[in-house]
């Protein structure tokens, strides 16, 4: 397995190694040792979530309020989507940074993101299943959005795509309004709690 490190601190790529034979394939599909490795810390798993998505549903941008956060690994177990990781952090050096990756059942490639950082994601195929492991439960108090389709944030949405989204992600704040209400979370309390961990 490779874990490599994407441009926006906190954020990795993760590329299993796939051992096929006549009855299938076989991959580890997650190794918190590894990512220790490059975190400084093992994540620690106490929720799983799993999403089944029509073609061209877009979920997020969501994140959680620092401490505690959400730090999220994302793989695909049927389809492919687009996973967009988005830095909210006000003050990160690539604040409104977008990295994108294709996941799919071909490369079996997943992501992870710390606390702190936005997550998005787009269908490409009816029925896409994405399989969410993280760090914390899910707490309405402290979780927010950015409206997907904000033109400031820019994800790229395939244009053959026609969207979907919830009536949540419809009414979320733009950047621009999110920023302006205190509603990001900050760098350096990212830095803090990532300290603390």
């Amino acid at each position: 397995m490779q874990v490599q490190p994407l441009a926006i601190e906190g954020a990795f790529v993760v590329t299993p190694r796939q051992f096929p034979d006549d009855r299938g394939v076989f991959l580890e599909s997650f190794r918190g040792d590894l990512l220790a490795q490059h975190l400084g810390h093992r994540p620690d798993i106490i929720q799983t979530n799993v999403s089944v998505s029509s073609r061209g549903t877009v979920r997020g941008v969501h994140f959680a309020d620092i401490p505690p956060g959400q730090g999220k690994f994302i793989t695909v177990l049927a389809g492919s989507l687009i996973d967009f990781i988005v830095d909210l952090r006000e003050g990160s050096p690539t604040f409104g940074l977008v990295e994108q990756v294709l996941l799919d059942t071909v490369k079996r490639r997943a992501v992870y993101l710390t606390e702190g950082l936005g997550h998005a994601f787009c269908a490409l195929e009816d029925r896409t299943t994405a399989m969410y492991l993280c760090t914390a439960t899910y707490n309405p108090a402290t979780e927010h959005g950015i409206h997907p389709l904000d033109p400031e944030i820019g994800l790229q949405i395939p244009t053959d795509v026609e969207t979907t989204l919830s009536a949540k992600d419809k009414a979320a704040p733009t950047l621009r309004a999110a920023r302006a209400s205190g509603l990001l979370p900050r760098y350096a309390d990212w830095r803090a709690h990532h300290a603390s961990l």
